[in-house]
């Protein structure tokens, strides 16, 4: 029997992600394709809620006026950060719209999270590399460390549930950026295994800022919050500090004994690039994403209801298991953090307005009495094959449908979406739609020769995997 304090193996976890970032070469032109789009995407994302003062108050270095040397530049600011902070700074953008891809699974998450520590890190070393006369990173390589942590969360997600015992999905994308960043600012197998085993002791956010009736706009900047302290443990572990071996598996006191109610993790399928490659892209609206085929259900039947939003007796919404536990919400609504995760809310913002944008989460349109006069009229439903189609790996549809009984007793037909135009089943018709949104985004804040020159970068794909990260960077700065 082994002694109290006898060292035992490495948890397998630790080493197989570890292994997976040193050594696995990926080979998926359409994983490198898709994460062209995310990039755009998610950057685009973090450009237009610039437009947000409740983002940009969180923004900029610890101490005001702070300038890093060969610091991370924050994209469409003029702040030079430590990458600690700079990861902060982009991760908080890239989430706050709650705009960006989408990864539904056991657990669900937003894999472009990870973005925020990678980008900063590959600016900051692109710009020391500079300094010191040797070659900076290259947009290509950004894109593989993307869709690496898109795989690491992604993969994770598949059959861990961190929300079954109350954690939130952010702690997947600590765990993937802490990989990723390590391997890229040069850590050994060795170095990679310590940061991850400092990642998974660091604990978890509680999901409590996602739930009446709490709420509220952490849940915009716990991604940023993640992604940093990816990059911070990942630095430690350079300086030689030290790992947890069984930081997962220890008896009574690893990780899946104290908070994951002795389950042991795994991993539901091996590492490659399967999550870039299915990854779901919000295109059309900024909502939670398990609301996104009712959101289109609803734009669809505006043009049939929007003269006799009065005369509503009932609106059925039938949906799937995963968005009933989250976001079927009755009663009031506090804030955009709180509308924007209501199932009801976003159909009711669909069928009276006929779109749906973030300036609907805003205090103006929610005091429309109308609103809350549709909400009290809806009643969801689960539909089990919804659910079962969510969990099936060859098809992950997130399913809706809203029909709408009138008081007169006649029936709008049953609208029923399957697959959100995000999804990999609507690539095709979705491209555009992406380049759309990141014209539309960038216009918000650039002027148009500046505009003009980011698109005819991002859009080329030779063009952009090419060039140095620094100089992209550049792109983005006023």
């Amino acid at each position: 029997m082994l002694s109290i304090n006898e060292r035992t193996k490495t948890d397998i976890l630790l080493e197989e992600i570890a292994d997976y970032v040193l050594h696995k070469d990926i080979v998926s032109e359409e994983a490198f394709q898709t994460a062209q789009y995310v990039l755009l995407d998610t950057l685009g994302c973090g450009i237009l809620a610039l437009n947000y003062p409740e983002c940009t108050k969180l923004l900029g270095p610890v101490v005001p006026g702070t300038v890093v040397p060969n610091g991370s530049r924050v994209p469409g600011t003029s702040f030079v950060l430590d990458p600690v902070k700079g990861a902060f700074n982009i991760g908080c953008m890239i989430r706050w719209l709650d705009f960006n891809d989408t990864w539904l699974a056991a657990e669900w998450g937003h894999p472009s999270d990870n973005l925020g520590g990678i980008l900063a890190v590959a600016d900051y070393l692109s710009r020391k590399n500079v300094a010191g006369g040797k070659e900076p990173l290259t947009v290509q390589y950004v894109l593989e460390m993307m869709i690496k942590a898109h795989e690491i969360q992604g993969v994770l997600a598949l059959e861990n549930s961190l929300n079954r015992v109350g954690l939130d999905h952010v702690l997947y994308v600590k765990i993937a950026t802490t990989a990723v960043v390590t391997k890229m600012l040069g850590g050994s197998k060795e170095e990679i295994v310590n940061a991850l085993s400092n990642a998974w002791l660091d604990n978890s956010s509680l999901r409590t800022y996602r739930h009446a009736p709490n709420t509220g706009s952490r849940k915009s900047w716990a991604a940023g919050d993640a992604t940093s302290r990816g990059v911070h443990l990942a630095m430690m572990a350079l300086k030689g500090e030290m790992g947890y071996p069984t930081a997962l598996s220890a008896p009574g006191w690893g990780f899946q004994d104290v908070l994951f109610n002795k389950q042991e993790l795994k991993l539901g399928r091996n590492l490659d690039s399967y999550v870039m490659e299915n990854v779901l892209f919000k295109v059309s609206y900024p909502a939670e994403f398990h609301a996104q085929t009712a959101a289109e259900c609803a734009v669809k039947l505006y043009p049939l209801v929007k003269e006799r939003l009065h005369e509503i007796e009932r609106i059925t919404i039938t949906t799937h298991e995963s968005a009933i536990r989250i976001i079927d919400k009755t009663g009031p609504l506090h804030n955009p953090a709180d509308r924007d995760h209501c199932l009801q809310y976003i159909t009711a913002i669909g069928l009276s307005k006929g779109t749906i944008t973030a300036e609907h989460y805003e205090e103006e349109t929610a005091s429309d009495p109308l609103i809350d006069q549709l909400r009290s009229k809806m009643v969801v439903v689960e539909n089990k094959q919804y659910t079962h189609d969510y969990l099936d790996p060859s098809k992950r549809s997130i399913a809706n449908s809203v029909q709408i009984l009138f008081k007169d007793g006649t029936l709008t037909e049953k609208v029923e979406c399957e697959y959100p135009l995000g999804h990999r089943f609507r690539r095709e018709e979705a491209i555009p739609k992406i380049k759309e949104k990141f014209s539309l985004n960038i216009q918000s804040h650039y002027p148009k020769k500046q505009q003009q020159k980011l698109e005819e970068t991002c859009y080329d794909y030779k063009t952009l995997a090419q060039m140095n990260v620094n100089e992209f960077m550049e792109l983005f700065l006023l």
